[in-house]
């Protein structure tokens, strides 16, 4: 965006360039200018903007999300209309999505995906407090920070969305784009409360911890359907490492009943906590999950039981006629939510019926009228993921029973095993049995802390590890040394797991090069090359040192310093030169003295003269005054003797 064609909106946010795209807007950083403070602003795309309906929706749902002030959700500042469009401003936060985030570095270590949950938590518990529900909880509306902090953004705007008349799951756009999180009662375009953002906080949850989220597809409704009809793989069946805990958080978050999940996310946050301090959770498996009428009968078996993946609290967390406090969300479902949903929901139902019913009775005719058990073919399912094979044998009329074992042959979730085997006659409604893999049997990562770091990459090499080393500057450990290592030593991972290794730099500090003795220039080269980007030079005169030459070098030859300290040279200007003194006139003592003073030697002869005024005044000196001449050199100075000639020379001296 040129300067020449700089938009400014309202005469007052001066977009500067495009953050980022989504479905429904751009964002851009902006400069506010009354306030003189960098912003977001995020534009709706023009055809949203002819929709008058959803505009006025944006409008409320905007207004609702200004008052929205926590330390964990993106504050919005402003909105309006320009350029034939509407604009939101918001809080520029600098750093990254979760998405990005994920993307970038993959899972996350289970702290620091709980931490991050904690904090999403925080902020739709506040925003629930004041009757917002956010409804599009993703990576993708998660800001992490370039300090490590959490921020929730784009609270209302996922509602304004979702409730426009003509964008739903049946259309491409952002709706569709983030069917992967959606809550099972959004994906049955059920009413939602705030306990369906807890299911979505779940699947991010989820996705921080096993590197995906819980159901994937070839398109959204597909994904939907997944949501309310199939319950998640468990998280620690991908990695056996993850805590017990944080799973059976994960699993309830997901339950598809609302009323199995937490009842707040206040009370989400706070079961984070107590993970996160040891502590002993609220969600714990159990066998009989309450019958969640609007999900499907026959759920996906787990560890947990036969025939449950839902997750409650203890047994007893939540009693008949348990007041989860949630009544009071009836008015977040808007005047003009759709009523045709369950109508055509039960519609639905009743058309599967019949045709069931059809199906069975044909089914009769081919075998016989039903004197006998009616015999199915076992469909081969061996190489299938666990959730396809399941769905292949109960569609046949099998029901599935699901055994897990270690398998180094075959990735987590595969069927390596079935029974009755494939093409096999069985009775309609019996058991098939599935021995499904849990990938290669965990290995116990070796404590190399305090090794060399040959060693090390020899000992864990050797146990079948994948070695990453990362230098680390320390002052304390030796170099080339272990300083930790991750995952910990003793940890149950797969085996081929990437163990990566901090090694000692040493102390990161340089030895001064001896450089005394050297050129000027030479001395330089040779600091620079040991990794000193600054030299000081200071010259001194000297009658022994070559000038130009270093005499010493501070700190000395030797001192490990750190390489971005100064280094001084001191170099020889070579012999001082001095001025020599004017001395003539002057008696011999205070001409010595001058010259002395000087650092000028001094060299004296006489001469005979007949004037008496002149006797023991210098007469002349060599080199003369003003010369400039080495400092030590020597100045001959000629000093009168007073020398009486001719007769009574003897008596006349002895009267003076």
């Amino acid at each position: 965006m040129s300067q020449q064609n700089q938009v400014i909106f309202n005469g007052r946010y001066e977009l500067h360039r495009r953050l980022g795209r989504g479905g429904m807007a751009e964002v851009y950083l902006a400069r506010d200018q009354l306030l003189d403070r960098p912003v977001a602003v995020k534009v709706l795309f023009p055809a949203l903007a002819t929709d008058q309906g959803f505009v006025e929706r944006f409008r409320r749902e905007a207004q609702a999300a200004a008052n929205l002030q926590h330390p964990n959700i993106v504050s919005v500042f402003d909105w309006g209309e320009a350029n034939g469009t509407y604009f939101i401003v918001m809080e520029y936060v600098e750093g990254m999505t979760l998405a990005e985030l994920l993307r970038d570095e993959g899972r996350l270590h289970p702290d620091r995906a709980a931490e991050i949950t904690a904090d999403i938590a925080a902020a739709l518990g506040f925003a629930h407090r004041n009757r917002v529900v956010h409804r599009d909880v993703k990576p993708g509306n998660v800001l992490i920070t370039r300090d490590g902090g959490v921020k929730v953004a784009d609270f209302g705007i996922a509602r304004a969305l979702s409730d426009s008349s003509d964008m739903n799951l049946t259309k491409t756009g952002s709706v569709m784009g983030t069917a992967t999180y959606f809550s099972p009662e959004q994906a049955r375009g059920a009413p939602v409360d705030p306990r369906s953002d807890i299911y979505s906080l779940g699947c991010v949850l989820y996705e921080m911890t096993t590197g995906h989220p819980p159901f994937a597809g070839d398109s959204a409704v597909a994904i939907a359907y997944k949501h309310v009809q199939e319950n998640p793989m468990p998280p620690r069946r991908f990695d056996p490492a993850l805590p017990e805990t944080l799973e059976a958080i994960t699993l309830k978050c997901l339950a598809k009943n609302p009323a199995n999940r937490y009842p707040s996310a206040q009370d989400l946050r706070a079961d984070i906590r107590r993970f996160l301090d040891g502590s002993r959770i609220m969600a714990e498996p159990v066998l009989a999950p309450p019958v969640d009428p609007g999900a499907t009968n026959v759920l996906a078996r787990t560890q947990y039981g036969e025939q449950t993946a839902a997750i409650a609290g203890p047994v007893g967390y939540a009693p008949q006629g348990y007041d989860d406090g949630y009544d009071d969300y009836d008015d977040y479902d808007d005047e003009d939510e759709p009523k045709r949903s369950k109508w055509f929901l039960a519609a639905l139902i009743l058309l599967l019926l019949v045709l069931a019913g059809l199906l069975f009775l044909l089914a009769r005719n081919f075998s016989g009228g039903g004197d006998g058990v009616e015999q199915v073919t076992v469909p081969g399912v061996v190489g299938q993921d666990v959730n396809v094979a399941t769905g292949a044998l109960e569609a046949a009329g099998f029901e599935v029973k699901t055994e897990f074992a270690n398998d180094p042959t075959a990735p987590p979730n595969q069927v390596t095993k079935q029974d009755p085997e494939a093409g096999v006659d069985a009775d309609a409604g019996s058991t098939v049995t599935l021995t499904v893999s849990q990938g290669p049997e965990p290995v116990t990562v070796p404590d190399v802390v305090g090794m060399a770091q040959t060693e090390a990459q020899t000992v864990l090499t050797q146990a079948g590890f994948v070695v990453n080393v990362v230098p680390q500057e320390n002052d304390d450990v030796p170099e080339d040394t272990v300083i930790s290592q991750d995952p910990a030593a003793n940890q149950q991972v797969p085996p081929q797991s990437t163990i990566t290794i901090a090694v000692s730099s040493g102390s990161g500090k340089v030895a001064v090069p001896n450089v005394v003795g050297q050129t000027q220039g030479a001395a330089q080269a040779a600091l620079s090359s040991a990794g000193f980007a600054t030299v000081n030079v200071q010259q001194q005169s000297s009658g022994d040192v070559p000038n130009g030459t270093v005499i010493s070098v501070d700190p000395p030859a030797g001192t490990q310093v750190p390489p971005n300290q100064a280094i001084t040279l001191v170099v020889s200007s070579g012999q001082e030169r001095v001025g020599v003194p004017n001395v003539e006139g002057l008696n011999e003592a205070n001409a010595r003295t001058q010259l002395e003073a000087a650092g000028l030697s001094v060299s004296v002869s006489q001469e005979d003269v007949s004037n008496p005024g002149q006797d023991g005044r210098v007469l002349r000196q060599s080199p003369s005054a003003g010369q400039q001449v080495d400092r030590g050199s020597t100045v001959n100075i000629v000093v009168a003797r007073f020398s009486v000639t001719g007769g009574g020379g003897g008596g006349g001296g002895g009267g003076n």
